[in-house]
């Protein structure tokens, strides 16, 4: 098999596995397929990223490969490829699903083979987004990984699961179709015949433009409030905290680490590269919502005690600085955008994992009630701390590097701007380092005291480590050697935006 047919099993084998326990295989067996179902995907992007320098490419895109779906005649074939900017992402899909899938089947949830059932199809529709190539599908992709996060919220969720998943499901289910709407629109306007990106970048990019300010404004507009609504843009992102506090935890995984990437994702593939002039009008009424995201929310996730609610709510701060990149116009904040949903991506899925980690052995989410816990879990504890260093954006991690870029993209765009993005790095310091003191160091409360004695504490598990360390490790990877990701990023964006007013000269330094 070469690396083109990788790219479809990748998508296939979780969904596969999927099926087969959805067909009553014995809970012994499902759990056995179940680590192939999210350690194949996971290995097949490792791979892939490996193999990327050398590979050949065709229009932009290495291990390019099409299938035929019986929609040709309307323009519609499945086309699967990756470029400089989904390479990162498809990897990021892959590994941050391994850890999800191997801290689930630990887990011990009831009726644990539907919980192992559903995070497969979720596994697959997100490799499906990054690898996609065909509009048309990268849509689908998105919504066959979307349907189950509502269901499992529904039913393995935690408290005000009910309210969380109806919100979730209106809130999202309207970005969706304004997002579809956008997408639409922009294929019935334009003089393509294909939903494939490759051809409507093509046609898109002839001088003039074949699309009117006026038409681009109205398309940017579309797709930048519906695939902000799935980003949890500011003031439309009060979904996704609740929705984060009550999903169970490899849910909140998978989507907050890397689902809600696919709004930033075809803002940068699709959007800005195909509707320049509309990006330019719309950008700084993007910043200004951006800094909402980061100040705002901010100032909100100082205010919470419920320490997975904390973690929900910084998962939306940190979004506003990708928006910010976006705002720029620039190649340098195009990618820094990347690394930072990259790094993102790593963070927020390991702060979700620590903090279930933290309630098994509290009973509680609620940090007022913790302490001392350093004591009893010092792996725990050590794990918890690097964690937030990461979404601080601590030199030596992955989040330092997509930030520096985003704060130098947004210097240049406006100092003033900037300024208050800066800001951020005050406010996620205030309650990162806050919420690790009061549930890892300090006098363990009474509270803790009690719940201890009923139930004594022990530290991590290597059931919970190692998916633990497999995203700390790439938060590190990263981090020691953006030039991973940056050289084939930085050339992708460069071939992308060079027709668009966003392609400015400026690029991510080769570190």
């Amino acid at each position: 098999m070469n690396s083109v047919d990788l790219l479809l099993l990748s998508i296939a084998t979780p969904l596969a596995v999927a099926l087969v326990i959805a067909l009553g295989l014995p809970k012994r067996f499902s759990i056995k397929l179940a680590y192939l179902g999210f350690g194949v995907p996971a290995l097949i992007s490792l791979y892939l990223w490996s193999q990327y320098s050398v590979a050949p490419q065709l229009d932009g895109y290495a291990f390019r490969s099409t299938y035929d779906t019986g929609l040709r005649s309307l323009g519609i074939q499945l086309s699967l490829g990756l470029n400089g900017i989904s390479l990162p992402l498809f990897a990021m899909a892959g590994i941050v699903g391994l850890a999800a899938g191997l801290y689930a089947i630990q887990s011990g949830a009831e009726r644990l083979k539907i919980y192992l059932m559903l995070l497969l199809v979720m596994q697959g529709g997100l490799m499906g987004v990054f690898a996609s190539i065909d509009v048309f599908f990268f849509y689908f992709f998105h919504e066959l990984a979307l349907i189950p996060t509502f269901i499992m919220v529904g039913i393995w969720g935690g408290r005000d699961r009910s309210y969380a998943a109806m919100k979730m499901t209106i809130y999202l289910t309207v970005g969706a179709m304004l997002s579809l709407i956008g997408l639409i629109a922009l294929y019935v306007n334009s003089p393509a015949q294909s939903f494939d990106l490759i051809e409507l970048r093509r046609v898109l990019a002839v001088n003039p433009h074949p699309l009117s300010a006026l038409a681009q404004n109205h398309l940017f507009a579309l797709l930048m409030f519906g695939f902000g609504i799935l980003v949890s843009l500011w003031p439309l992102h009060t979904w996704a905290p609740l929705g984060y506090g009550a999903a169970p935890s490899s849910a909140a995984m998978l989507h907050a680490g890397v689902l809600k990437k696919f709004g930033l994702y075809g803002l940068i593939q699709i959007a800005l590269p195909l509707l320049p002039e509309g990006a330019s009008h719309w950008s700084w009424a993007l910043a200004m919502l951006a800094l909402g995201n980061v100040v705002v929310v901010g100032i909100v996730t100082m205010a919470q005690r419920d320490l997975k609610q904390m973690v929900g709510y910084s998962s939306v701060m940190h979004m506003g600085y990708a928006f910010l990149g976006l705002a720029s116009l620039s190649a340098i904040g195009v990618n820094g955008v990347v690394l930072m949903m990259v790094a993102h991506g790593y963070s927020a899925a390991l702060l979700f994992l620590l903090s279930t980690s933290v309630y098994h052995r509290t009973q509680t989410f609620d940090m007022s009630e913790m302490g001392g816990l350093a004591m009893k879990a010092p792996v725990l504890a050590a794990l918890f701390v690097a964690a937030t260093f990461a979404s601080i954006g601590l030199p030596g991690f992955a989040n330092f590097w997509g930030e520096l870029a985003i704060f130098v993209a947004v210097w240049k765009f406006s100092p003033w701007v900037a300024l208050g993005a800066v800001a951020g790095i005050v406010i996620s310091a205030i309650y990162g380092l806050r919420a690790a003191a009061r549930v890892f160091f300090g006098p363990a409360t009474e509270e803790f005291s009690k719940t201890a004695e009923k139930t004594p504490v022990i530290d991590l598990r290597w059931s919970e480590r190692f998916p633990a360390l497999v995203l700390l490790a790439a938060l590190f990877f990263v981090g020691f050697w953006p030039k991973s990701i940056s050289t084939a990023l930085d050339a992708t964006v460069k071939s992308v935006f060079h027709v668009s007013p966003a392609a400015a000269p400026s690029s991510v330094a080769q570190k």
